[in-house]
């Protein structure tokens, strides 16, 4: 049985600008179910970061629909508390309170809601514990370092324990081998807890560690597809360039250099590859 959906967009747009007019999402459909890990790819100005906006009740769409958790976003009438209820928020820069300690970051979203101190406390104790961060939980920001500070950004998006969590670019900011362990974080806490993510990413190695990524071109999505094994992934990136669809193409001028039966194994082999 399919799960429930946790998002999704019905011919979705958003314009900026009353002169010079810049369609940022171009009639966006998607779906994406609950407890999936789903990633979004694209250029810059594709839409990405705008498509994450309207997701988390950021910004307001120029037309169309965007069902949260099963709220059309139009109808709902305190965005704030919606937001805080049922969505966590994780960006490039993390975006911590530099005067507070990371316990302390971790409550912030909890105090506008119906939590006790004793229970943020504890909540936030909890969170830290679950990052790997329970010895760190009184160091300031700047005592932390990059992917530690980003753990406790990850923490924050969980206090108060949202159905859906929106990432853009989390590992941008950081070196090769933090953005792997805080994705690995993320992939870890979608399965244990799950929580659904949706992150925006530009790199591939990143995008790899979703359930499906999707990829946005001029403001819509022109591909999706469900990520399969390492191998499965690295062939299907060389089926989308240039050489290999020369090789499926069967241009002479790139087969030239195979043997007839090496060419029929590389076309059996790209051919049915997305």
């Amino acid at each position: 049985m399919e799960n429930e959906a946790i998002v999704e967009t019905r011919e979705l747009v958003k314009v900026y600008g009353d002169g010079a007019r810049v369609q940022a999402l171009d009639e966006v459909n998607m779906r994406i179910a609950q407890g999936e890990f789903v990633s979004v790819m694209g250029p810059s100005g594709s839409g990405k970061s705008t498509l994450l906006n309207m997701i988390g009740a950021l910004d307001r769409p120029t037309g169309g629909q965007v069902l949260v958790n099963g709220e059309d976003l139009s109808t709902v009438r305190d965005l704030d508390n919606f937001r805080a209820r049922t969505v966590g928020f994780i960006f490039q820069l993390h975006n911590l309170i530099p005067t507070l300690t990371a316990h302390e970051n971790v409550e912030v979203p909890m105090m506008g809601q119906p939590v006790g101190r004793g229970k943020r406390r504890r909540r936030a104790e909890e969170l830290l514990d679950l990052v790997g961060l329970a010895d760190r939980m009184h160091h300031l920001p700047n005592q932390l370092s990059g992917g530690q500070r980003q753990r406790v950004a990850i923490a924050r998006a969980l206090a108060n324990q949202p159905a859906l969590v929106l990432a853009d670019e989390p590992t941008g900011d950081l070196d090769s081998q933090s953005g792997a362990e805080v994705i690995g974080l993320m992939h870890r806490l979608n399965r244990e807890l799950g929580t659904t993510f949706i992150v925006v990413t530009h790199d591939p190695a990143v995008a790899r560690q979703a359930d499906r990524i999707l990829v946005m071109r001029d403001g819509d999505i022109v591909h999706e597809h469900t990520v399969g094994t390492p191998f499965e992934e690295d062939l299907a990136a060389f089926r989308r360039s240039g050489l290999g669809k020369a090789i499926v193409a069967g241009e002479e001028a790139v087969l030239v250099k195979f043997g007839p039966d090496e060419r029929a194994a590389l076309r059996r082999l790209l051919e049915g590859v997305t």
